[in-house]
């Protein structure tokens, strides 16, 4: 059982990096190139980063992370006390956060990327300004709170494995 905790942790790792990592990345570089960008290229650019993300490989990091780390909290319960207690409660520091970005994403990010699509295609889109206007500043606030809640996801399941693995002689 040790085995598959360590694995379902790595695992957890692994993905809940892959989102920070996503997240962090439209915080420090896409977002800021994109603000130097016409209204017309950051509509349409944005329209299509946004379709281009929606595939099985963003899936599996951004929907496994949760489950996995569901499954490594639900495994360490049953781990022995050292065990558990040195790892657990860092899996539940990083789901609390990763939940709190699922949140944000799904209540603020999500809506105002579909109202972005949703303006249509950038040569009938009559007032790209607004479009743009609407949506931006938020969307940056946003993203930037979901990019350290996600890297502080991160760090906590990190160190949990870290934990576990001194807890059991591994690390």
């Amino acid at each position: 059982m040790s085995d598959l905790r360590t694995a379902v942790l790595f695992a957890a790792v692994l993905t809940t990096g892959l989102s920070a990592g996503l997240f962090y990345v439209w915080s420090y570089s896409v977002m800021p190139g994109l603000a130097r960008a016409s209204d017309r290229s950051f509509v349409e650019t944005f329209q299509h980063m946004n379709r281009a993300m929606m595939n099985g490989w963003f899936a599996l990091s951004f929907g496994g992370a949760i489950v996995l780390l569901l499954l490594a909290g639900g495994l360490l319960l049953g781990a022995d006390g050292d065990q558990r207690s040195k790892a657990l409660p860092w899996v539940i520091a990083a789901l609390a956060l990763y939940a709190a970005m699922l949140v944000i994403t799904f209540a603020v990010n999500v809506p105002l990327n579909d109202e972005l699509d949703a303006a249509g295609a950038v040569d009938q889109i009559k007032d790209l300004a607004a479009v743009r206007e609407r949506m931006e500043d938020r969307w940056v606030r946003w993203n930037n709170v979901r990019s350290v809640v996600s890297v502080l996801s991160f760090g906590c399941v990190t160190w949990a494995l870290l934990q576990y693995g001194r807890a059991t002689g591994k690390g």
